[in-house]
């Protein structure tokens, strides 16, 4: 039984393009979320960054994995459909908890998100992911970019640090170099969005995010699920989030002590 708020469109959508547009996912939860934004920003967790990059103008704010300290997160993730919606895009009867990530870009800030996947930074593999990205403010300029069918490219592309373009670990031919989506003429997905609106987006696709250049706030909440078929996977150095001490070893199913099952059908 699929959720009411997707239609078997949805599903089919997300399985062919890696990305589709899911509509008041966290409607009801808004208010929730941008309290916890307010309180991760008075308060930032240990992988904060302001993303301070020479040249640029404004303030882009983003920090992961505090859900479990930030009580506004962890009730609004029980308490919205996004467990229910996640596992029938990924087809998966189970659906577990990877991390949270909360992206604010301020009035006037210039940086785009860059071109990357989120795949090659994490030490999971497997089909069956989702990220669920949502603003909790109307989106018109600062909208988030997804390459349609890039979580089917045979390669991934070349992880990279957001401020200093650095790669976030040698490549030794594993990787694609980031391309440029629009001068390459691919088919990019975008759409103005409401507060509570989410993207929902393959960890393989391709994805980036243009900068603010509006007069309000634009902050995000977003949430990264895996399903029946992930698995750790060891990367070539330290992953992002790296979780230190975590002690699991390839091939393993997360571990449910720090990654717990939102949904088991």
């Amino acid at each position: 039984m699929v959720h009411p708020l997707i239609t078997q469109d949805h599903i089919d959508q997300y399985q062919r393009d890696g990305v589709v547009l899911i509509k008041g996912l966290f409607a009801d939860q808004v208010d929730l979320l941008r309290a916890g934004v307010a309180a991760n920003m008075a308060d930032p967790g240990r992988y904060a960054s302001n993303n301070d990059k020479q040249g640029e103008s404004g303030r882009f704010f983003d920090d992961y994995c505090n859900w479990t300290r930030i009580a506004e997160f962890k009730e609004a993730i029980e308490a919205s459909p996004v467990a229910e919606v996640a596992a029938d895009l990924m087809r998966s009867n189970s659906v577990q908890m990877f991390h949270d990530h909360v992206l604010v870009k301020e009035p006037g800030t210039s940086m785009a998100t860059p071109w990357h996947q989120d795949g090659p930074y994490y030490f999971v593999e497997g089909t069956q992911n989702v990220s669920f990205w949502s603003p909790l403010d109307e989106v018109k300029e600062a909208t988030l970019r997804c390459v349609a069918g890039s979580h089917k490219w045979p390669k991934e592309v070349l992880p990279t640090r957001w401020v200093s373009d650095e790669g976030f670990f040698a490549d030794e031919g594993q990787y694609m170099p980031v391309p440029d989506p629009d001068t390459e003429a691919m088919t990019v997905f975008e759409s103005a969005m409401q507060p509570g609106d989410a993207v929902a987006f393959n960890f393989k696709t391709l994805h980036g995010a243009r900068g603010n250049i509006s007069a309000s706030r634009r902050r995000a909440f977003s949430l990264r699920l895996v399903g029946d078929d992930a698995r750790y996977v060891e990367r070539p150095g330290p992953t992002s989030p790296p979780y230190p001490g975590h002690n699991m070893v390839p091939g393993q199913r997360l571990r449910e002590d720090w990654f717990p099952v939102l949904l088991q059908r």
